[in-house]
């Protein structure tokens, strides 16, 4: 009887044994939290904050990309925990393009789009013909048609607001040609063209200042800060997990703003809940 004890005794031990590895990689596992981010200043922002998260016992991995739709793939597939480098627009658009089922975890900053000089330097040297380069992805160009409205260059349709495209371009009194790119792309050709309309992350990456360089940008008091507030997207389900929970924890912490404000010149702007 003793002998047959000790036997399941030691089976018992044994199997224990083998499951404790496997159960603390579990746990090591699910102190990581990835995320696919814009290099700025979305990533930059990120390393800031892995010091962070690092004191709390998380590690975060951060994955760059140069584009607009890989992160949310890869999101939506579950291959990464969370992105960083859209807007809500943004967002909900490629929801309803892709169906893809991503949500908002929580607003992070916001980044004035901005009117940049190409090889013309006021707007009012517009002439007949003259090309503005603007995104094409459907957010991001009507939000760059609106900007270009609010200084005089064109009028829009009435109603156009945030799904604008070329389309609804009323009156064209200079008969601009808007060369519709990629996002990524817009920076490329500011010396091809009269003037740039850039999201605040290209114009940091192609080392354009907000404040110095653009001709004109949204104000920071603006509906478009509420609208198109920079937010940290997750597959719908995950937006309460503890891993992001964290992350958006930190990310909107004093020290996370004052870095933000200390080292962007007003290009990017942290985002503040409404009371």
């Amino acid at each position: 009887m003793k002998k047959n004890l000790s036997k399941v005794l030691a089976l018992t031990l044994a199997v224990s044994a083998a499951f404790v590895p496997a159960a603390l990689a579990g746990a090591e596992e699910d102190k990581t939290i990835t995320v696919a981010a814009s290099p700025t200043p979305h990533a930059e922002i990120l390393a800031e904050a892995a010091k962070l998260l690092e004191e709390e016992g998380w590690t975060l991995e951060v994955k760059e990309f140069d584009d607009y739709i890989l992160p949310n793939e890869v999101v939506e597939s579950e291959e990464l925990d969370a992105n960083y480098f859209q807007h809500i627009p943004y967002l909900d658009s490629f929801n309803e393009e892709k169906g893809t089922h991503l949500v908002n975890a929580g607003g992070i900053h916001y980044e004035p789009f901005g009117i940049y000089p190409g090889t013309k330097s006021a707007l009012d040297e517009l002439e007949d013909g003259d090309v503005i380069a603007v995104p094409n992805d459907t957010t991001n160009e009507a939000r760059a048609l609106l900007l270009l409205q609010d200084n005089g260059v064109i009028t829009l349709k009435e109603g156009a607001g945030l799904t604008a495209t070329v389309m609804d371009i009323e009156d064209n009194p200079k008969n601009v040609e808007i060369l519709e790119l990629e996002a990524a792309q817009v920076p490329r050709v500011v010396d091809e063209v009269a003037f740039a309309v850039m999201n605040g992350n290209y114009a940091l990456n192609a080392g354009f200042s907000v404040a110095k360089d653009s001709i004109a940008f949204e104000a920071s008091d603006s509906e478009a800060a509420k609208t198109y507030v920079n937010v940290i997207a997750v597959k719908q389900g995950n937006e309460e997990s503890e891993k992001i929970l964290a992350l958006v924890d930190v990310l909107k912490s004093d020290e996370i703003q004052k870095f933000i404000n200390d080292t962007y010149d007003g290009a990017v702007i942290p985002f503040e809940e409404a009371e």
